[in-house]
């Protein structure tokens, strides 16, 4: 045996159990913080540069200044893009949520045939390449002139979505005690009244950790809007890749920013819902 051995031993010696747990917690947090300081860095890093002087991106920032955040909201492009953005996500939403919601009781309570298959085919695209969907609706949107319509994103979106509902909604359900329906079902409640006034209120925080999660889907879509913008109606994140290619300024960072602290209050928001979820359960 080497000096320094493999396993617990150091020097011929066994370390003792509680220093040898002690390290390898040390080890496992340690690595832990580097892993999220480096999924976190870039993130930090653009939100520094967002409060830059200069007229380009530069780190570190020189001075600290709000200028690129009122060019944001002073650019009529900008605006418009968000603005579009933001009716595209709350419409996809409502149509992800009736959808998603009905599609997971009715795999879950229902008696379907084929039930795997059609889980499987409304899992699908949280599998397939958002490329490849990309490249299939532009060849069905086209000829329909669906391209650059708030319908034809509210449709692709709503199926891009559709899946995060489910599988929120279908967890939820499987966890809630069929036996309460059962009772209201006794009692002389119709299904639909034993849904909306039973089973509805206790999968309301899943539901809504769904409709978080769609919302989210949609907003930060970028593969798909590349293919079906129009030239007027373009996506806030379509926007950004373009300024990135042929007008890149500080104002990408603040538009970056501001979405971020957007994102991360909609998914504390959606952690409230699960935790209220799980103590209701």
């Amino acid at each position: 045996m080497t000096e320094f051995a493999v396993g617990t031993r150091y020097k011929g010696k066994a370390l003792p159990h509680g220093a040898f747990a002690a390290v390898t917690t040390w080890a496992f947090g340690l690595l832990c913080a580097l892993i999220l300081v480096f999924l976190a860095l870039p993130t930090l890093l653009v939100i520094l540069m967002s409060f830059s002087e200069t007229a380009y991106l530069r780190f570190p920032p020189e001075g600290f200044s709000l200028v690129w955040y009122k060019a944001y909201f002073a650019d009529p492009g900008w605006i418009s893009a968000t603005l579009f953005s933001l009716r595209i996500a709350s419409m996809t939403t409502v149509c992800s949520v009736l959808i998603g919601t009905c599609a997971a009781v009715a795999l879950v309570r229902g008696n379907v045939p084929g039930r795997e298959f059609i889980n499987a085919l409304l899992l699908a695209p949280l599998i397939v390449p958002h490329i490849i969907v990309a490249i299939a609706v532009y060849l069905q949107f086209a000829p329909l002139k669906l391209i650059g319509t708030t319908t034809g994103f509210v449709l692709i979106h709503t199926a891009l979505a559709v899946p995060y509902v489910v599988v929120i909604v279908s967890a939820a359900l499987s966890r809630l005690d069929f036996s309460l329906e059962m009772a209201a079902l006794n009692l002389g409640a119709s299904r639909m009244r034993a849904f909306l006034e039973v089973t509805a209120p206790l999968v309301l925080p899943a539901i809504l950790a769904g409709a978080v999660f769609a919302f989210l889907a949609s907003f930060d879509e970028t593969i798909v809007a590349f293919f079906i913008s129009g030239a007027e109606n373009k996506t806030v994140t379509r926007k950004l890749f373009e300024d990135i290619d042929f007008n890149l300024s500080p104002i990408i960072a603040a538009v970056s920013t501001i979405f971020i602290v957007v994102t991360i209050g909609l998914m504390g928001f959606g952690q409230l819902a699960r935790r209220q979820f799980t103590s209701r359960t």
